[in-house]
This record gives structure tokens, C-alpha cells and sequence, in this order.
């Protein structure tokens, strides 16, 4: 999947992760931010490693679709990671999927985490339409503004203030909704010539 370049950003790719992400994965786990306000944390190339194979394993049972986010056209070093989007399907008939992100440091405030999921969304509601989610959520933390920005630039409500769940969610958090856009029976299926 592919989200356009703006004046100031260049194309993103949304493509699985592979095991050869690991080095530049392992690269971006010192990041504060990351670290701060993702759940799985990569300290070095082995929990890089780690991570991958658990984002392939997501791959294979189909409830966990993680992409690696990169910017197009690649640089001097190739293509450069930039960022993360997941689709965290619900289970069956559940009628919920989650949404979840982060942003390398370099990439941040060119809008990559606003293009990666609006284009993660998009595909979301598209490609499981018959047997998909009917509503996409999103949690962060309270005071993560930047990812509660990146929540309502994508057309997320803010509908509830969740409880502290120490340790792992020590402070509130906001969870956010979007659900599938209504698609108007006469604009389902093209007309017959």
C-alpha cells in the first residue's frame, strides 16, 4: 500500500515487516518516545529480531497485520524506515479491530503517522468489508497528545476516558472510534454496461 508524498515528505510504503528490518529496527529502539509509548520495546537486535518474528506470526494467524511504514524513493542508503501501523483484528464476528502506530524520530511532524493510517484505514475497511470490522479503535495514553492529534486527523471521535491500569497503562487513557463509512447501495457495485 502507498500513501502519496506531500510538499514537504516523500511517499510512504506500508509493507509487511521482514526479518531483514531487524539492524534498522534495533536502530530506533534507543528513541525515548518509542519506548515510552509502545508496549514492545527494542533495545537491541535481538529483541528486534524477536519482534519480527512475532509481527510474522501476527501475518500468519491473520490477527495481527503489521506494516512497516517507509519513505519512498529511497535515498542514497535505500528506503528508510520511518514508522509502524498494526491492524489488530478482533475476533471472529466481533465487529472491533484495533488500530495502533509509531513514528521514527526522524520522521516525525511531516505527517507519516496521519498518511500511514489513513491509508491502514482505508485498507482495513476495504479488504475485510464483508467480513471486517465495523468499527476501527485506538488507544493512547492521556497525555500523548501528538497520537491524540494523529487519532482525530484520521477521523477518530474521542469517545471515552479509560481507567489507570498500572503497571502496563499506569495513567487514563482515550480511546478513540471510527466506524466503517456507510457505502450507499446504489454506489456498491458498478452498473452492468
Amino acid at each position: 500500500m502507498t500513501a502519496d508524498a506531500t510538499a514537504t515528505a516523500p511517499a510512504l510504503l506500508l509493507r509487511p515487516w521482514r526479518t531483514s528490518d531487524a539492524t534498522a529496527l534495533a536502530e530506533l529502539g534507543g528513541d525515548e518516545a518509542i519506548r515510552r509509548w509502545t508496549s514492545a520495546a527494542v533495545a537491541d537486535l535481538a529483541d528486534a529480531e524477536r519482534w519480527l518474528r512475532e509481527q510474522v506470526r501476527g501475518w500468519e494467524s491473520g490477527d495481527r497485520l503489521a506494516f512497516a511504514v517507509v519513505e519512498t524513493p529511497a535515498g542514497p542508503d535505500g528506503p528508510r524506515l520511518a514508522g509502524h501501523v498494526v491492524l489488530k483484528r478482533g475476533g471472529y464476528g466481533s465487529g472491533m479491530a484495533e488500530v495502533g502506530y509509531w513514528t521514527a524520530a526522524h520522521a516525525r511532524g511531516r505527517g507519516v503517522a496521519p498518511r500511514a493510517l489513513r491509508t491502514l484505514t482505508d485498507w482495513a475497511f476495504t479488504a475485510f468489508a464483508g467480513d471486517g470490522p465495523a468499527r476501527l479503535r485506538l488507544l493512547h495514553q492521556i497525555d500523548n497528545t501528538a497520537s491524540c492529534r494523529v487519532a482525530q486527523k484520521c477521523g477518530y471521535d474521542l469517545t471515552a476516558v479509560l481507567p489507570a491500569a498500572p503497571p502496563g497503562f499506569p495513567l487514563e487513557g482515550h480511546l478513540h472510534e471510527r466506524p466503517r463509512p456507510e457505502v450507499s447501495p446504489c454506489r456498491a457495485a458498478p452498473a452492468s454496461p
